[in-house]
């Protein structure tokens, strides 16, 4: 896998590469935002990390580079800020996962083959699930014939839900699968993020179409696409 490292510091480049390299991975450098999203858009890139703190344009303004061109690439966010608000902002901003320094090499090893197993969920092209529709290479969602505006994270829950369409989800299996390990357990931001998706999915008089089972979990239940098309 050929990996790019957007970091300003020198030590932490050196202790990446030398991990890397021993996993067999190619490295890519570039100690500025600008350098960075240069090489991110190249062409052999497949995963990117980008530090937060960077000179010039910071990591959250890479990252929004990249996204607007590669919204498919892997990307993972290095900072010291260990703080929800900025977790949050990273997370929305497209980035698949958030490490604080310091950290060790074998957790940051373990989140990149997480994120490129929802990348290679991403590049799966498309699914439809009654009248709900994604498309994971421009990262859209459509409900019967209107196009749905979601968050990273929103599509990312939503993607999950439809791939297992009819099936219960706990809250933990949904935390780990979207949010890998970065949220407490016993967090409500499932329940927060499914609020969202009502509001943006569910239309007028009509059942939402993810059902709370009381004390278990979610289920994406099929939506009904001949009636969507009738109301067209």
């Amino acid at each position: 896998m050929r990996v790019l490292l957007i970091e300003d510091e020198a030590a932490i480049v050196r202790y990446l590469e030398r991990g890397l390299r021993e996993e067999g991975h190619q490295v890519e450098s570039a100690a500025t935002g600008e350098d960075g999203v240069d090489l991110a858009v190249s062409e052999g890139i497949d995963l990117v990390i980008i530090d937060i703190g960077l000179p010039g344009i910071d990591g959250h303004q890479v990252l929004s580079a990249i996204r607007a061109r590669k919204p498919e690439l892997p990307a993972l966010m290095l900072t010291a800020r260990d703080d929800v608000s900025n977790k949050v902002r990273a997370l929305d901003a497209g980035a698949d996962d958030y490490i604080v320094k310091p950290f060790s090499f074998a957790e940051l090893a373990a989140r990149m083959r997480a994120a490129m197993r929802r990348g290679d969920q991403r590049r799966a092209s498309a699914v439809e699930v009654g009248d709900l529709k994604i498309d994971f290479l421009q990262r859209r969602a459509w409900r019967g014939r209107r196009a749905i505006d979601l968050s990273n994270r929103e599509f990312m829950l939503l993607a999950h839900l439809m791939q297992h369409a009819g099936q219960v989800l706990s809250r933990t299996q949904l935390l780990e699968a979207v949010w890998d390990y970065d949220f407490d357990p016993g967090s409500n931001v499932v329940d927060v993020y499914v609020r969202y998706l009502r509001r943006k999915l569910d239309e007028p008089g009509r059942p939402s179409v993810i059902r709370a089972l009381r004390g278990v979990g979610y289920r994406l239940e099929v939506p009904d696409a001949e009636a969507t098309d009738a109301e067209a």
